[in-house]
């Protein structure tokens, strides 16, 4: 979908995350930050090529683009807004455990589930600053990755599985300064795994479409 861009609604409700993470906290990130990303990335955007660009591919199109520059603006705010998107949809109120194909990528590539979310929280407490922590996908390879500020690894064509949020605004009126804690209980109690094996089926289709 192209610009305008507007703001996606929340797949539960605003308190289903409780107590791992608070309706109140929801609801200053999702109706300040996120909101502010898709209201600033409009005005950025209006009257310029990228309004008829999908969000993917603003992203993708000014990942590369110098600090200080209009493009480096847009890449800030539309990185946030498609972020945000993601990492509500990587957090679920029932959450399970990995079955299937992920399950058996997970051991295969990182030993069991609880490596993976050792590894996952060892990311997100060695972020330095604002940023995001990753699951992803290259050829059925899973890796974990972080990234700072706006960046994502779909802007350089990587297939993200799951994210978690790791700048202040996400953890920081239920858990202060504990993101070591916040990660842990995220990671524990919401992480959404079928949204994670939603998008390693979709690459697994791309890949066998493309060979037919």
């Amino acid at each position: 979908m192209t610009g305008p861009f507007k703001l996606s609604p929340l797949p539960w409700d605003e308190a289903a995350l409780e107590p791992a993470i608070s309706a109140r906290t929801i609801g200053f990130h999702y109706h300040k930050h996120h909101k502010t990303y898709v209201e600033t990335l409009n005005k950025l955007v209006a009257g310029t090529k990228f309004a008829e660009m999908t969000l993917e591919k603003i992203v993708q199109a000014t990942q590369a683009a110098r600090d200080g520059s209009d493009d480096k603006k847009i890449f800030n705010n539309a990185g946030q807004v498609w972020n945000h998107d993601f990492y509500w949809r990587s957090l679920t109120p029932k959450a399970g455990k990995p079955t299937g194909a992920l399950a058996r990528a997970i051991d295969r590539d990182f030993g069991s589930t609880g490596d993976l979310l050792e590894k996952l929280a060892t990311a997100g407490k060695e972020q330095f600053g604002s940023g995001w922590v990753w699951l992803v996908s290259q050829g059925g390879r899973l890796s974990v990755e972080k990234t700072a500020n706006a960046i994502d690894p779909m802007a350089k064509g990587i297939n993200c599985l799951l994210t978690l949020d790791v700048w202040e605004h996400a953890y920081y009126l239920d858990y202060q300064n504990e993101r070591p804690k916040y990660l842990e209980t995220v990671l524990k109690q919401i992480v959404n795994w079928d949204f994670a094996a939603e998008n390693l089926d979709k690459e697994d289709r791309a890949v066998r479409a493309a060979a037919e």
